[in-house]
């Protein structure tokens, strides 16, 4: 007697994201394409893909591009199915210079790259109050970029502006000269006039950045009690206030467990130094990969400690006697700064599932 049931076959997909469209492929557990197929970036196009993967077999897993920008949408689906999602870096330039560039040869070597588990990880998940808090914060830092940008082309007007307005205007400090530039009234007539331009220029900058100035105190009076229910415990830490605070849950992500460990969250943050060693020579360089924001996040707190908490003072000098240079010690601060915070962040997450 012979069964009539067909052997299932495992497959892994892979699709590169695009704006408009995701192109597709799968491939079997030894790497063989079974086909490609391109689908509209919609959730009807997401919901086809997934039941044409469906017919070659059993999906164990998906590789996906771009998770967190055209691949979102399409990656939400997919947790929502119970699929696993695997992030896959950037293409190898040298496969590429080699092999060629279209989408469904991305495709495939995003399904071949999950397969293999090389230069994958975690995707974020995007669907709950850090998700929130990065919307926040691009809008905020966005408005904190613009203020700064017209403070500088408020300073270099005031160079190039008639004697009597320069000498006015260049020695006030930043506030009480954005006020004065605001209440400016300048003869309207006379636009012709440079002395009357530049006037006119400098109020209708002043009263940007009061704008700017009241959009950012409105996102923090929402980022300060968001960050504070998402996590109090990093938000106590020494040096850590609400930016810093935000930026690194938003590093972190929603789904913590994907960071195995506080080593890979300060290689996350390119807090880790990378080891550069040959032959006699041990040595460490520096790391310039990572999250450059969370970076950023953590030397602001090591500046602030450097001033304000005497261990980290005593530590200072102690690496100086050293030989260490103000450099190599705040590289030095980074690295166990992101130790310390990785283990508030996951210790409040266990105390939330406690």
């Amino acid at each position: 007697m012979t069964s009539h049931d067909a052997p299932v076959t495992d497959i892994a997909g892979g699709v590169d994201t695009h704006q408009d469209t995701h192109t597709a492929a799968v491939i079997d557990a030894v790497g063989r394409v079974l086909g490609t197929e391109q689908f509209p970036a919609t959730p009807g196009g997401y919901a086809a893909l997934l039941a044409w993967m469906h017919r070659f077999g059993r999906l164990m897993k998906i590789g996906v591009e771009g998770t967190g920008a055209y691949g979102a949408g399409l990656a939400r689906l997919l947790r929502a199915e119970h699929i696993e999602v695997v992030e896959i870096d950037r293409p190898d330039r040298k496969k590429r210079r080699t092999q060629g560039k279209s989408d469904p040869i991305d495709a495939i070597a995003a399904a071949k790259t999950a397969l293999a588990g090389d230069r994958t990880g975690t995707p974020k998940q995007r669907d709950g109050r850090i998700e929130a808090l990065r919307n926040l914060r691009i809008a905020r830092r966005s408005a904190v970029d613009q203020r700064a940008a017209i403070q500088r082309q408020i300073k270099a007007l005031i160079v190039t502006a008639p004697d009597d307005l320069r000498e006015q205007l260049r020695r006030l400090p930043i506030k009480k000269l954005i006020a004065t530039c605001a209440g400016l009234r300048p003869d309207l007539a006379d636009v012709a006039d440079p002395a009357t331009a530049a006037q006119i220029a400098l109020r209708s900058l002043a009263r940007r950045h009061q704008q700017l100035t009241a959009e950012i105190t409105d996102l923090d009076d929402l980022l300060d009690p968001l960050v504070a229910a998402i996590n109090p415990r990093l938000l106590a830490a020494h040096g850590v206030g609400t930016d810093v605070a935000a930026q690194l849950l938003i590093t972190a992500g929603d789904n913590h467990d994907r960071i195995r460990s506080e080593a890979a969250f300060a290689m996350l943050c390119g807090a880790a130094p990378l080891p550069a060693s040959s032959g006699k020579t041990h040595r460490h360089r520096l790391n310039r990969g990572g999250d450059r924001q969370a970076n950023a996040a953590l030397y602001r707190v090591a500046l602030c400690r450097l001033r304000w908490d005497p261990r980290t003072r005593a530590y200072m000098e102690r690496r100086t006697q050293d030989g260490l240079s103000k450099k190599e010690i705040i590289r030095c601060l980074k690295r166990y700064i992101a130790r310390e915070l990785y283990k508030a962040i996951t210790h409040n997450d266990q105390e939330n599932t406690a």
